[in-house]
């Protein structure tokens, strides 16, 4: 039986992760990884919520008590400690996506009102120049590297200053009292649309997403996770950093994506929480390793008797697969994802090798999980179950019973911060529109059909999800990535495009040598037989190929809107 303890902040977070797992390792990590004198480092939830009562206490002692502190940089220790002793010392915090340019940097530096930053050696002069220019509330700055430079102070010093403090009995953390249900957070959301929004949450938003999620998610204090998606975001916060916590597991922090795979070997990753488009790509390596040693057969045939002994209870994955799942360290047993969809094939991929993977759906402003499948639970297509302290209904459906969904509960959002017009248009009487498209089944199943802003509505007045017939071009193995969108034809027809973006590797190996256009035309042979199995107002009349990647947000999604624009 999962032990489910309800908490509404983040000092109650603590509590439960430092008492049921005080001297367990929660961090694991490496430091001075670009030069010859790594380091191997460990800490344990007692060292984590020592430091995070040492920092906070010298923020408070800064006078930054209910202000807004922002912090930049890597997945990293100093980011979650951060992260923690701003929330739990009654501020602010203000997560900020690393890979910004300057110019959008300094614009939400100046949105978000912050008074303090603490951020990475490699934003140092972009965010001194910021505060120089005095237009802003940003005084304090604070590094989490070794940095002497005048007026920054130095994240090891503020620790050990903290740790004086109270061993002389400075009380200032413990007095501190939490509102639960007021603004803790402050996330702008990703950029997918042109002006990114300011989603305000409490700590209760969150808690309250926490707590639930234990009831679908078997997280164990056995388990390490691998954390590697921008810690800035929602999904990669709640999830690894988080949810990680208040289950009493262990985080490594990844040396980066080119380092995945070793990493998961070396620090025997067992859960893995990612997007689908790192999922897809290392299960087509894993494919391609197959094909190319010859054993496709051999791996269907082991793959047909162990799903036929599954049905009596007899799990041999692990051993019949042993050598394709030490790929992935050997340990994994859970992959986690969201923020897209992933294709049927790849899932069945992973579980057939004995790797269960769950899906979750939800958006920054639902703290962020709505719905999430099981690991007894599952449906295939759907996004799993809505969570049990959600409500949630499809309003304005169509003949087909699609329409929006749209959710009520703890976790939805307070609003957008100093954007009223924005937030009427989101929540109305409590509930919260998505902005996504789907329909419930009759067992609480919830499905996606897309974004109600990316629906194109035909001259006919049908619609197409242009989601659905990008996840079929996706599962060509030449494919990385495609977008559907449509062009006017004439004044009474509009026509279906999609933009090819191919591995031209894989080309080679399935068509040989050959220009482009003779590519082109064996690519559009394969849409051609994708078209036989839609309807016909859904087939793609043209296509557009090639090998430079679409543009993306730093979580991977898809820029619909600049991608129309270049079209």
């Amino acid at each position: 039986m999962k032990k489910i303890v309800k908490i509404e902040n983040f000092r109650e977070l603590l509590e439960v992760a430092k008492r049921d797992n005080e001297n367990h390792i929660v961090y694991k990590y490496k430091k001075n990884i670009k030069s010859d004198k790594i380091e191997y480092i460990q800490k344990t939830y007692k060292e984590f919520t020592n430091d995070i009562k040492s920092i906070s206490t010298v923020l408070l002692n800064l006078g930054l008590q209910g202000k807004r502190v922002a912090i930049i940089g890597n997945n990293r220790y100093e980011w979650c400690v951060s992260y923690l002793a701003i929330t739990t010392g009654d501020m602010v915090v203000v997560p900020l996506d690393k890979a910004l340019p300057e110019n959008e940097i300094e614009l939400l530096i100046k949105r978000s009102e912050v008074s303090a930053i603490i951020l990475e050696e490699k934003y140092l002069e972009t965010i001194k120049e910021i505060a120089n220019k005095k237009d802003n509330d940003l005084e304090t700055l604070i590094c989490m590297d070794d940095v002497q430079k005048e007026g920054i102070i130095k994240y090891q010093e503020l620790l050990e200053q903290g740790q004086k403090l109270i061993e002389q009995g400075n009380k200032d953390y413990d007095n501190i009292k939490i509102d639960k249900d007021k603004m803790s957070i402050m996330l702008f959301t990703s950029g997918t649309t042109n002006e990114p929004k300011a989603v305000m949450l409490s700590q209760n938003n969150i808690c309250s997403n926490i707590t639930s999620l234990r009831k679908y998610i078997s997280i164990y204090p056995s388990d390490t996770l691998l954390s590697f998606l921008p810690i800035h975001h929602t999904f990669e916060c709640t999830i690894t950093f988080l949810f990680g916590l208040y289950c009493g597991a262990t985080v490594a922090f990844c040396d980066g994506l080119k380092h995945i795979e070793e990493n998961l070997k070396e620090y025997k990753i067992s859960v893995f929480v990612a997007v689908p488009l790192v999922l897809e790509t290392m299960y087509k390596k894993i494919q391609k390793g197959i094909h190319n040693s010859g054993k496709e057969e051999l791996i269907n045939k082991m793959t047909k008797i162990s799903n036929t002994l599954l049905k009596f209870h007899i799990d041999l994955r692990k051993i019949l697969f042993k050598q394709i799942i030490n790929n992935f360290g050997g340990h994994l047993r859970i992959v986690l994802y969201g923020a897209a969809p992933m294709s049927k094939d790849t899932i069945l991929g992973y579980n057939n090798l004995g790797i269960d993977s769950i899906q979750g759906y939800g958006l920054t402003e639902t703290s962020p999980v709505i719905s999430a499948e099981t690991d007894k639970k599952k449906r295939p297509g759907s996004i799993g179950l809505v969570l049990e302290n959600l409500e949630c209904k499809i309003v304005d459906k169509n003949e087909e019973g699609i329409g929006e969904i749209v959710v009520k509960g703890p976790s939805i959002m307070l609003g957008y911060y100093n954007n009223e017009e924005a937030t009427k248009e989101v929540l109305k009487d409590g509930w919260f529109y998505t902005g996504d498209y789907g329909y419930l089944d009759e067992d609480g199943f919830l499905f996606i059909t897309g974004r109600k802003k990316d629906v194109i509505v035909l001259r006919n007045g049908k619609n197409v999800y242009p989601q659905e017939i990008e996840f079929l071009i996706n599962k060509l193995l030449y494919v990385k990535e495609s977008l559907v969108y449509q062009r006017g034809q004439s004044k009474t027809d509009t026509m279906l495009c999609a933009k090819i973006v191919y591995d031209k590797e894989q080309l080679k190996k399935k068509f040989g040598k050959k220009n482009e256009e003779e590519y082109k035309e064996e690519i559009w042979k394969d849409i051609k037989e994708i078209n036989k199995k839609l309807p016909i107002f859904k087939h793609i009349k043209k296509i557009e190929i090639t090998t430079e990647e679409l543009v993306k947000t730093t979580t991977q999604k898809v820029k619909r809107y600049k991608e129309l624009e270049n079209i």
